[in-house]
């Protein structure tokens, strides 16, 4: 059987675990139904919560269809569908991606034809995610154990704390966008286009945030992060015409 990235069994046993995880959310859907009104919650109520709730899912599920389009011209339609639609982040899964083509003189810009760099991509987006379902039960409420101390004795020590967690792992990401920056000392330009990209993103969403705040603009909030994105991305192809395609000099 010829390999393909959107041979119809993948998309069938992608299919049953969408619809596996689908099934549990109708399943607990329903047990809060049946719970609201067992607690006397009046049907309005109910009817508004859930509303409310489907209108607000539609800004992240843009962000995640975003990253299934990005990641679909390499590993087609179904692996992106099932990372991004169980356990998965848009920024992790495109970076976990790329760090697995790029020893195996594959990018992300032609499709994937080897059939074992495509398990071996799958493995590695799969493994790494899934580490956190081990660590969270284990290390979270130590952690949150220990934050909550460090905040009761000094409130402000305690804002650093977790300030500083957050912007260490903003580093993680930073440190991506910054790596090929080091081969414009030798006349390669693309090292500038994933700054750009940021620089584009980082304004975007300073100005949605200014507007939202000062307007009072509810959706301009929940929709900044797809708004960004896209902004990026199409920021990406202006600054890729303009120093060129990006992929990593051989110098």
């Amino acid at each position: 059987m010829e390999f393909s990235v959107n041979h119809p069994l993948i998309f069938i046993i992608v299919g049953i675990i969408v619809a596996f995880v689908l099934g549990q959310s109708v399943f607990f859907l329903v047990r809060a139904l049946k719970r609201a009104k067992e607690l006397g919650i009046s049907s309005s109520t109910v009817k508004k919560t859930v509303s409310s709730s489907a209108i607000f899912t539609i800004a992240p599920a843009v962000a995640i269809l975003v990253g299934v389009v990005v990641l679909s011209k390499s590993l087609g339609v179904a692996l992106p569908w099932l990372r991004l639609s169980v356990i998965g982040s848009l920024s992790y899964e495109v970076i976990a991606a790329q760090n697995a083509m790029e020893p195996l003189a594959q990018d992300m810009s032609s499709v994937v034809t080897d059939p074992s760099v495509y398990v071996t991509v799958l493995w590695v987006m799969t493994l790494s995610i899934a580490l956190g379902l081990i660590l969270v039960p284990i290390i979270t409420k130590k952690v949150q154990t220990g934050v909550s101390k460090i905040g009761m004795k000094d409130k402000k020590w305690g804002e650093i704390f977790s300030n500083a967690m957050f912007l260490g792992m903003i580093s993680a990401f930073l440190g991506y966008v910054f790596c090929d920056v080091t081969y414009i000392a030798d006349g390669h330009l693309q090292g500038l286009t994933p700054v750009c990209v940021m620089v584009v993103s980082a304004v975007v969403m300073a100005i949605l945030g200014i507007c939202s705040t000062k307007f009072k603009i509810r959706w301009m909030t929940d929709y900044a992060l797809p708004i960004s994105l896209l902004c990026g991305m199409a920021s990406a192809i202006l600054f890729s015409n303009i120093f060129g395609g990006y992929a990593v000099p051989t110098v």
